[in-house]
């Protein structure tokens, strides 16, 4: 299954730039390794903001969350997905 996933991060205002960085670390390291398996096909900056535009293509709903929730911000995430579909209109065989 396609999802396109929406995340809005909100880091709080209370963490010094130690803990921010050290999040942010982690955070490149986890969504490099979902991008590597194949899993999380696309991954766009929302300009101006701290958010992104992705695009997911996973076994179904359980699969997409264990991945979005092992994300090390995923607490301070406001998040947002659709599931796509291929449309009948579309030139391309392939979805992705």
């Amino acid at each position: 299954m396609v999802y396109v996933v929406e995340m809005d991060v909100n880091i709080p205002e209370s963490w010094n730039e130690e803990k921010v960085a050290d999040y942010i670390t982690r955070e490149k390291a986890c969504s490099q390794e979902h991008q590597q398996s194949g899993k999380w096909v696309y991954l766009w900056r929302v300009a101006g903001k701290y958010s992104n535009i992705s695009v997911l293509d996973v076994e179904g709903p359980d699969e997409l969350h264990r991945i979005v929730s092992s994300l090390p911000l995923f607490p301070y995430m406001t998040i947002k997905v659709t599931s796509i579909c291929k449309h009948p209109n579309a030139l391309k065989e392939t979805m992705i």
